[in-house]
């Protein structure tokens, strides 16, 4: 009989794997912090030896050196981020539900209409944003909020629903009928029995979309000109000034770290959803 005890091996080869993990966090926070003559030495120091936090002056300021000009500051480029990012999770979430209870409960469409969404993630995004444009430029959605998240939407509806298509099959649907039966319509039964039961399965897909967004660079750069200026697109900006890059993205980080951490108790619950079978 094996034993299931937290041995010494143990111990040390989950150091390992959070030593590995956590090392480039750990580089790209030094890096923020250390002065010109530090980040760019060769080798550079480990650990800062002259703290600064002079690499964080883009967030509030224009900056420029080494003829790097970025547009904007580095929070209004969060600030869009977020814009688009929570946009482009809400509907995609929203649409993406709808045709995941389409297929799950009402068989809307055949098992090839299902692969053929599930396609759309698999086509180059480079393919269609040449096309959006010279569409969205005619329309007057270029360099725009809209035409950005109306772009990236198309790109996430595809893993919103084949996500939440998987944890609404999960449920059984004898749970929706029993509410029927008590007084409630299917939209109803939708909304009040299984919504709450696939909470956590919403929690991650919105999750995984959102950091997709978030760090979407081709297209965003495609579509955008002076007025959207993304996080991805500011750190662009800087290529080659590595210290103030490495401020930027650790400031970058941390919405998408505490949003993680809000949500851990329906990210523990969604990855076991479907572990019981019925």
């Amino acid at each position: 009989m094996t034993s299931s005890r937290f041995r010494s091996h143990h111990a040390f080869g989950l150091a390992a794997a959070l030593l590995f993990a956590l090392f480039p966090v750990f580089w790209m926070v030094s890096t923020s912090l250390k002065p010109l003559g530090e980040w760019a030495a060769v080798p550079p120091p480990w650990v800062p030896r002259d703290l600064t936090l002079a690499n964080y002056a883009p967030l509030y300021e224009r900056f420029e050196m080494n003829y790097v000009t970025a547009r904007g500051t580095g929070l209004g480029a969060i600030l869009d981020s977020f814009i688009i990012g929570g946009a482009t999770t809400v509907l995609a979430l929203v649409i993406g539900l709808m045709a995941a209870i389409g297929f799950s409960r009402y068989r809307a469409g055949s098992n090839r209409l299902a692969i053929a969404i599930l396609t759309v993630r698999a086509v180059p995004p480079i393919t269609l944003a040449i096309p959006a444009l010279f569409l969205f430029t005619s329309v007057g959605l270029r360099d725009t909020h809209i035409g950005i998240v109306l772009v990236h939407t198309a790109f996430a509806v595809p893993f919103s629903f084949w996500m939440l298509k998987s944890f609404i099959d999960e449920v059984p649907p004898a749970i929706e009928e029993a509410g029927m039966m008590d007084g409630m319509s299917r939209l109803q039964a939708h909304l009040v029995v299984t919504l709450p039961l696939i909470r956590g399965g919403l929690a991650v897909t919105g999750l995984f979309i959102f950091i997709l967004t978030w760090n979407e660079f081709l297209l965003t750069m495609t579509l955008s000109d002076k007025v959207v200026v993304t996080v991805p697109l500011y750190l662009h900006h800087h290529t080659g000034v590595y210290g103030v890059q490495a401020a930027l993205a650790s400031a970058a980080a941390l919405p998408i770290v505490l949003f993680g951490f809000l949500i851990q108790k329906h990210l523990a619950r969604a990855f076991t959803l479907g572990a019981i079978k019925q």
